[in-house]
């Protein structure tokens, strides 16, 4: 018999709980969401039918669904945080961008940069968020450039890009780090790339936690093309597509009014309209489109299509269709569907575009009634899953991928609506007349609160059979419907069991949706139940819906491979976890019938292929199913052979991932048939519901096909609908019921029956002709069997803390059937053992003996906190199957007595613990009670009328010691106000236990006097079923009272078992020594010291040669490669180290990616090449010392350094997790007050219920105790097993805390920075160093050290804290950070200070423990009692049997060499861990990153911090001075640019007289930034050429931080700013050539920028200059002028032309000489061509004024050339002119004249 095994239900984890598939489903939107018609969420179904497990099963039952509470609508919090870098080849002239950040509507901007294309802007945004986790995952993240914003003007889009925030959620780590954003022109999808921003962004919820890569130096070669923000698999060149999404129409409206305002609107207006004016409106990528509004209609016809411009593939998931009223007051949602793009594509290689319908989508939403104030609106909203059908619409979707470079497209991406034409009346399939059975035979666990009212059931299928528009029938004679719930009722409304029957041909039945009502019965305080007996009510509802079976069919088939999958490999890992035999064995069955039901879904999927109504979707889905599925089949197969024992977990996780692609492949994205709902009413009122996903009970002649739960009986939990059900009131159930359905054609419903428990006749609604084929309106059960139930509670662990105190007062109640018991109340426990036997007599069921042996109904178990005022609290529940015996059987093994076994226990969706138990039904045959197996309880225990579990099945017990370690108790708060002053620890384990010695004064001293003690208890046999030990502390207070401070149980004693050294590892009693040889380690520590020594001691030399020989090597090599200063030691320092030790970090974690990847695709190809066998890798070595090996493990690597440097340890984490939080001999556990939260998360809330800690261990063994034992005891017998344990008396200790940098700190200030300062406290030492705050930083660089004295055990916990520093107002806290320094300092893993890799007595490197390596060896000897240190000749040192090696000289600060054995000793301690018994990893110099938290933010991480804590004795030398770390001060440099000479640069003017083109060329430099320092060079008037002769020089001082690569400036934000903000950028150098106006403003010719880590070296000569210069870049040799300090050549000047490409628009001859500023102020140069050291003023030729000097050939160059046409005209026109004038002035006198006759 399979136990019900828990099961992720509404929260949709794609088939439980692997992060990464969480999007495919957890953003289900139940209204209508993708759960939709076809339900098809994987996980809200229950668990797989018992099928797989016994073939004997009469298969009348389907296992129910433990967790009950929705978690789809409840609001979380979200953090997004997107880090903009800088952008890159940004589209444009000299521009001045600023990114744009935009979520949802919260928008946030970048500072300006100015001319630039490739701004740098490193600026960190956070966004937080609460809201549902769907609506999270389907806000859009907008990235966008904006070109020259201020304060007047917005400013010009440059481009923009968008994905959705679920897209980053579902990436690794929630992130994307270091990509490349391709920016678009929404208005001109024809231009191409606009350029690439390069950011960070990252999703955290509550509890994840991200990794964030080790933010080194950026010196990884930025390839834009290799990184671009894409999710893996989406192709680099996305295109843009049209989208078109044609809506046809809609049916089944929800009624929107009551029926008094219909009254009323008739009365006035004289006819009844529909009261409902429906539009649909599209979400996609944040567009919205929308159709027109159809007036008044129930049925609105719309035949509009809405299409999108977008790229494709989109990052944006989901596209979101809503019926929406259109009103003038507000628009209200009737019903929200979501098209999960994914679902309806495939990008494989023969996959298919999106494309969908036209298919019928299902709507869910609130309840129809219609009210004013809907309190479910939320629902239709598509939040939360909806609770009632609202809807179905007619859509259809494709996609078209758009041919940009063609002339006709479109270019802008506005959303457009247009018309399409009908669509056919059978497109959508043919319609069917369906069929609804249902038989209720059991309700029970009504919820007492409901009332005594009558109570009645309704079922519902779409509209059909609702009580308020319960379509009956489709008007026959009409046909004008596609079919479907469209509303035309017959006005009557039938319903009930209304007797008339219409004399059709088909005995047309009148449906019959709701049970009678009837008066519940009191089972037990909390639960009603209804008293059905033997007569168990019936519905049945005739529908008619387009028949699409096939795909429900299809879904069927491969959910039910799923399910079976998922039961197996639930078996698996049972098999796993009670460490049974062959595991291996039961997987290699999974895999077998994978196979086969892949090979059987390939036989069944394809048929019906002609059926009407197939859609586009429908074949390719098809298709790619059956290849999917072949592929599985095959891919099976082959790990099916590779199953071997030791390969089991990795197999399981690879079939884990088939299991979610069956679950994604099973959701029909084409809904047919909508899901059905069962209502609980009372007194009319809707109490409760289900929702039953219509395919789980659709009936095929197929028995695969067949859904899950037809015909069998299920038991369904009613939950209370919407927002009432979150939280407590969800976890209630509102009612249990055992119902039986059936769906399936009307002609196919002869055999509807079959499936229900045998034994019953049928009651038909009325007697006559033709009732043969009526269905029943109830059934009555002859065959009654009568059952003894036998409930083996034993113990439970683990419970929910339901009182203040921290505990609980549990005890169980049992329901089963109409009977109920409870448990007795243990006071004061999470952890009860009950021990008890619960009897329930004269059970009665009905049926057929043989089914119900089978498949006996189920047992509910409820766990309650007894409370002594008011009503019980509900603690969780889980389920359990009895094992059945008939009268007939005997009681024996196999089957009998039942084992105990371990239930989960549910609290809404959360696990409450765990519960042991058996539970066994047995037959009370024809003679009573007599027939059945006695009770033999145990004898000793007399319990009153309560039974303990009898033997047999209570586990055998042996005898155990359990010696407990009191060491102190921390940080214990207050309790009811009071402090905690005289505590006390009790143990208690099986009913036995231990009080520690009393503490006297808390406040003085926390630890316990006596350190020991023991006690014996009987705990079973099997460790699996330990009972959980409970620690509690109570305050004993004045007059012998005693308060409870916190508990602590011990879940799991395992790891506390004492478990006898093995033989083998006796090596060290052996004489044999064992020479311990290390290769030079690999990777991380590069150093020399451990080079195998075959040959004594010229391997000494060597080692000397490498190093010191540093000076006289590098000066041989000098020749290839200039060298950038000569190595000195006297260079390094602190910070050299911490560099490249990052260096080392970045490549370790790159190898140990790559070598995932290749590990992935090994396993892939080893799956792929049939059948190939796995060669498993050498499995890492066990325990802690495999920890820090594997860090070592990728291979050796590439050599980048010059010179070998001593390096650290970087822990990307914190260094107690590394070191199994130093609990090697001293656990720290806990201790918990209070009641536990209710949230979702329940380890999020315990932090808030943690008192205190109690420290001290456990170990426990079996007695009598064995030799070997006993030897190991032999040394102190009061310490028992705990020897060599220090004292715990108070110990004074000098604490020095060094804090590097901070990283990613949250935003405090409203500008999006923050000016953070660093605070510690330990003890009663508080320091806050206020004023050295840093302004405006995220990143701050601290590098500082504190020196705190302490006293353990008082002080033992440090806080390090970021805090904003503020000027008016008090600081906020950033994020603090905790460590426990005690565990610290008595770990044996010598915590107290890190062992440098090397020992120096001067440098970087020094040695900074006040004890050498030779004395901390000494004292490890000595402490564990081994033999040693022996330092022999030849460089040898002995410990125990180990002999390592190393060199034994050492060089002082004058350079004399010494003899010395410390670098023996720190060979010998850095291998500690193979010493023997003793050994374990000491801890390396490192740093550690710790992630900062904020108490308001519980679980969010608010930045990083980098630290490293040493401690010192006070009883021990004192330590020398803290190593300084003082962040790197920038070293001021000088860059002094000459601009010789121009060429080529292209001609911009035309000469006015000349007519020439020509240009005022003049040069433009700057480093820092435009405003603040750029440099012009004078003009050169008037070049024809292009030539352009300056000697001009450019003086750039600047601060330059190596290490970083970074230019360092200081300066104000802003006029108003109170302190100067220090700013990093990259060293880049920008020229730019200008054409000088005079009266405009200057054009802009061309520039080229110059990182001068790293830039093209110049070209000799003007010919050899190109543009492949700057293009090319990897084809061309590469300086860095840090290196070369002096570079002359010629460079490309680059513009875009309107193409956007590049064209080359002139040359520059320049010099570039970098001096430090010493350097400079040796031999200064003047600017420009100033003293000192001027240079020659350019011979430039005087063509410039020519004009002035040659008139005449100037004139006749604008008459004859250029403007000779022009110069024609005039002289034509002036001619006129002249002739008409003297015309006008001769006239008068020559008319006279002639008048005159003269």
């Amino acid at each position: 018999m399979k136990k019900s095994r828990g099961h992720k239900s509404d929260h949709g984890k794609g088939g439980g709980g692997d992060e990464a598939a969480i999007l495919e489903t957890e953003d289900l939107d139940f209204t209508g969401g993708m759960g939709g018609g076809g339900g098809l969420d994987p996980d809200t179904i229950s668990l797989a039918s018992v099928t797989a497990v016994t073939t004997n099963v009469s298969n009348k039952r389907s296992k129910p669904d433990i967790k009950m509470e929705p978690s789809a609508g409840r609001p979380v919090d979200y953090q997004v945080s997107v880090t903009i870098v800088e952008a890159r080849q940004l589209v444009g002239l000299n521009m001045d961008p600023v990114v744009c950040v935009e979520i949802g509507d919260d928008k946030k901007y970048t500072q300006m940069k100015e001319s630039t294309n490739c701004p740098y802007y490193n600026e960190y945004f956070v966004f937080d968020f609460h809201v549902p986790s769907d609506v999270m995952f389907d806000k859009i993240l907008k990235l966008s450039v904006i070109h020259s914003k201020n304060l007047l003007r917005s400013g010009t889009l440059v481009g923009s890009f968008k994905l959705d925030i679920g897209t980053v959620y579902s990436q690794p780590e929630h992130q994307f780090f270091h990509k490349w954003a391709l920016l678009s022109d929404p208005d001109d999808i024809t231009a191409g790339c606009k350029g690439y921003i390069k950011c960070d962004i990252a999703v955290v919820g509550k509890g994840d936690n991200i990794k964030t890569p080790h933010k080194a130096t950026e010196t990884d070669e930025d390839d834009i093309e290799g990184n671009l923000l894409l999710p893996e698999g989406v192709p680099a060149e996305r295109q843009w597509a049209r989208y078109y999404v044609k809506i046809y129409r809609a049916e089944g409206l929800p009624k929107m009014n009551t029926s008094i305002m219909a009254n009323v609107k008739k009365a006035f207006i004289g006819e009844n309209k529909d009261l409902v004016d429906p539009y649909v409106q599209i979400l996609f990528a944040g567009q919205r489109g929308k159709t027109s509004i159809q007036k008044s209609s129930y049925e609105p016809i719309w035949n509009e299509q809405i299409v999108f411009t977008e790229m494709f593939p989109p990052l944006c998931k989901r596209m979101k269709v809503q019926i929406r009223d259109s009103d003038k007051v507000n628009d209200v949602a009737l019903g929200t569907h979501f098209i999960d793009l994914r679902k309806i594509a495939n990008d494989g290689d023969k996959g298919f575009l999106p494309t969908l319908g036209p298919a019928w989508v299902n709507m869910y939403g609130s309840t129809r009634s219609y009210t004013i104030m809907d309190e479910h609106q939320d629902l239709n909203e598509g939040l939360g899953e909806g609770v009632s059908f609202r809807a179905r619409l007619l859509v259809s979707l494709c996609v078209e991928i758009l041919d940009t470079s063609s002339p006709e497209v479109m270019s802008s991406t506005e959303v457009k609506v247009e018309g399409v034409p009908k669509i056919s009346e059978s497109a959508t399939g043919k319609v069917e007349e369906f069929f609804l059975f249902g038989a209720f035979l059991e309700a029970t666990m009504i919820d007492r609160k409901i009332g005594d009212k009558p109570i009645c059931f309704e079922v519902t299928i779409g509209n059909y059979g609702s009580e308020i528009d319960g379509v009956t029938k489709l008007k026959s004679s009409s046909g004008k419907k596609s079919g479907g719930d469209g509303d035309e009722e017959e006005t009557e409304l039938i319903h009930g069991s209304s007797d008339e029957e219409e004399g059709d041909d088909d005995n047309d039945l009148v449906s019959v949706s709701t049970t009678p009502p009837m008066k519940p019965v009191i089972t037990d305080r909390n639960y009603f139940h209804l008293p059905y007996f033997e007569r168990k009510p019936c519905i049945y509802i005739k529908s008619w819906w387009q028949d699409q079976r096939r795909r429900l069919y299809n879904a069927n088939l491969i959910d039910n491979i799923a399910d079976k999958l998922e039961e197996g490999l639930n078996d698996v890992q049972e098999v796993i976890k009670t460490e049974k035999a062959y595991p291996e064995r039961r997987l290699r069955g999974v895999l077998e019938d994978l196979s086969n039901g892949c090979s059987q879904f390939l036989t069944l999927a394809n048929k019906d292929q002609n059926q009407t109504g197939r859609t586009k979707l429908d074949k390719e889905r098809l298709k790619s199913c059956m290849r999917e599925l072949e592929n599985l089949g095959q891919q099976a197969k082959t790990i099916r052979t590779q199953v071997k024992k030791n390969t089991v977990r990795d197999k399981i996780k690879l079939v884990q991932n088939f299991l979610h692609k069956l679950r994604f492949l099973a959701d029909e994205p084409q809904h047919s048939i909508p899901d059905i709902y069962i209502w609980m009413m009372s007194n009319n009122k809707r109490i409760a519901y289900a929702r039953v996903p219509s395919k789980d009970i659709l009936y095929s002649g197929v028995d695969e096909e067949t859904g899950k739960d037809c015909g069998k009986v299920k038991t369904i939990f009613l939950k209370l609908p919407g927002k009432k059900g979150f939280g407590a009131a969800g976890w209630t159930v509102q009612a249990k019921t055992e119902i039986y359905l059936w769906l399936g054609l009307n002609r196919q419903r002869k055999d509807f029956l079959s499936g229900l428990p045998n034994g019953f006749e049928e009651n038909k609604m009325l007697k006559g002709p033709g009732s043969q084929s009526a269905p029943p309106i109830s059934l009555t059960y002859m065959m009654k069997q009568i059952f003894q139930l036998r409930v083996h509670m034993y113990q439970a662990r683990s419970l929910f803390a339901a009182d203040s105190s921290g505990l609980s007062d549990p005890f169980a109640r049992v329901f089963f059937s109409t009977h109920s018991q409870v448990t007795e109340v243990l006071n004061e426990t999470l952890c009860p053992t009950w021990d008890q036997l619960m009897v329930f007599d004269n059970v009665e069921l009905f049926g057929e003996v043989g089914e119900l042996r089978d498949d006996p109904p189920i047992i509910v178990i409820e766990i309650y906190d007894q409370d002594t005022v008011g009503k019980a609290e509900f603690m969780g529940r889980t389920f359990a199957k009895p094992i059945t015996k008939m009268a007939d059987e005997h009681y024996g093994p196999p089957r009998f007595p039942p084992q105990l076994e371990y239930y989960q226990i549910y609290r809404g969706n959360c696990t409450a613990g765990e519960m042991l138990a058996a539970f066994e039904l047995l037959q009370i045959g024809p003679h009573g009670k007599a027939d059945l197996p006695p009770i033999d309880g145990p004898t000793d225990m007399d319990r009153g009328p309560i039974l303990p579990v009898p033997l047999g099945i209570r586990p055998v017990l042996s005898k155990y010691r359990i010696e407990v370690l009191f060491w102190g108790l921390r940080d214990l708060k207050r309790v009811n106000l009071a402090a905690v002053d005289r505590p006390r620890v009790d143990i208690e384990c099986a009913g036995k236990g231990v009080q520690s010695s009393l503490i006297q004064n808390y406040k003085k001293n926390p630890n316990f006097g006596t350190l020991v003690k023991m006690f014996e208890v009987d705990l079973p046999e099997n460790e699996l079923l330990h009972p959980p030990l409970n620690i509690r502390v109570v305050d004993c207070r004045a007059f012998g009272r005693y308060t409870l401070v916190g508990n602590h149980a011990v879940t799991t004693l395992r790891k506390f078992i004492y478990r006898a050294a093995d033989k083998q590892a006796n090596n060290w009693n052996t004489q044999e020594e064992i020479i311990v040889n290390y290769e030079p380690e690999p990777s991380i520590k590069k150093m020399e010291t451990m080079v195998k020594l075959d040959s004594g001691s010229d391997a000494v030399v060597k080692i000397e040669e490498d190093d010191k020989g540093g000076k006289k090597k590098k000066r041989k090599k000098g020749g290839d490669e200039v060298e950038e200063e000569e190595f000195d030691e006297s260079m390094l320092d602190w910070w050299s180290k911490y560099f490249a030790s990052i260096e080392t970090l970045m490549e370790i974690l790159k190898a140990q990616e790559a070598a995932m990847a290749d590990a992935e695709e090994k396993e892939d190809q080893d799956i792929s090449a049939e059948g190939g066998e796995i060669k498993p890798d050498d499995p890492p070595v066990k325990g802690k010392k495999g920890k820090g090996k594997d860090k070592r493990r990728p291979g050796d690597m590439p050599e980048k350094k010059k010179h070998k440097l001593n390096e650290l340890q970087v822990y990307p984490k914190e260094l107690e997790k590394e070191f199994d939080n130093f609990e090697d001999w001293l656990h720290t556990f806990n201790l918990f007050r209070g009641k536990a939260g209710d949230d979702d998360d329940q380890n999020m809330a315990d932090e808030d219920r943690i008192i205190g800690k109690f420290k001290g261990s456990l170990c426990m063994y079996k007695v009598p105790v064995s030799d070997e034992m006993q030897r190991e005891m032999g040394f102190d017998s009061n310490m028992g097993m705990f020897q060599n344990i220090p004292t715990n008396d108070p110990i004074n200790v000098v604490v020095r805390v060094y804090i590097i940098r901070a990283t990613d700190l949250h935003p405090a200030d409203i500008n999006g920075k923050a000016d953070p300062y660093i605070a510690i406290k330990l003890g009663k030492s508080d320091i806050k160093d206020k004023e050295n705050y840093l302004s405006k930083q995220l990143n701050p660089i601290f590098g500082k050290s504190f020196d705190i004295e302490a006293t353990f055990p008082m002080d033992s916990t440090l806080t390090v804290s970021v805090y904003d520093w503020d000027l008016v107002g008090t600081d906020d806290l950033i994020g603090e950070t905790k460590l426990d320094l005690e565990n610290r300092y008595y770990s044996k893993h010598r915590a107290i200070c890190g062992l440098p890799s090397k020992y120096a007595v001067h440098g970087y490197n020094v040695w900074r423990d006040p004890l050498k390596p030779t004395q901390i060896l000494a004292k490890l000897c000595k402490e564990g009692k081994l033999d040693g240190p022996h330092y022999g000749p030849g460089g040898r040192v002995k410990v125990a049997n180990r002999i390592f090696m190393g060199p034994t000289e050492i060089e002082d600060e004058n350079g004399l060499k010494k003899q010395t054995d410390e670098h023996l000793a720190l060979t010998a301690l850095k291998h500690w861990e193979d010493i023997p018994r003793v050994g374990c990893k000491l801890i390396p110099e490192h740093v550690e990153t710790r992630p900062l938290l904020n108490p308001d933010k519980p679980g969010i991480e608010q930045g990083r911090i980098e630290m490293w804590v040493d401690m010192f004795p006070k009883d021990m030398p004192a330590p020398g001075p803290a190593i300084d770390i003082a962040p790197r001060k920038p070293k001021k440099f000088e860059l002094r640019v000459i601009i010789w000479n121009t060429d080529e640069v292209i001609l911009e003017d035309d000469d006015i007289f000349t007519g020439e083109k020509s240009s005022d060329i003049f040069v433009r430099g700057w480093l820092k930034g435009q405003q603040e320092d750029k440099q012009d060079t004078d003009v050169h008037y008037h070049s024809l050429t292009g030539e352009g002769l300056f000697n001009w020089r450019f003086i750039y001082p600047f601060d330059y931080l190596q290490a970083e690569e970074k230019i360092v400036i200081s300066k104000k934000e802003s006029m108003f700013a109170w302190d100067e903000t220090e700013y990093k950028i990259p060293a880049r150098l920008n020229l730019q050539v200008w054409d000088a106006d005079h009266f405009s403003a200057d054009d802009f010719l061309g520039a080229i920028e110059l990182d001068l880590n790293r830039f093209p070296r110049g070209a000799k000569t003007a010919k050899q200059c190109s543009i492949n210069m700057v293009l090319n870049e990897q084809d061309i040799p590469m300086v860095s002028i840090f290196k070369q300090r002096r570079i002359k050549g010629w460079w490309p000047f680059l513009a875009r032309d309107e193409n956007d490409e590049f064209e080359l628009t002139g040359k520059v001859e320049a010099e570039l000489q970098l001096m430090t500023a010493e350097e400079a102020e040796k031999n200064p140069v003047g600017e420009g061509r100033n003293e000192p050291e001027p240079l020659e003023k350019p011979n430039r030729p005087d063509t410039a004024f020519l004009w002035f000097l040659m008139p005449f050939k100037a004139i006749k160059n604008l008459i004859c050339n250029q403007y000779f046409w022009l110069t024609v005209k005039l002289v034509v026109a002036l001619l006129l002119v002249l002739i008409l004038g003297l015309f006008i002035y001769s006239m008068p006198g020559y008319m006279v004249k002639k008048l005159m006759g003269a």
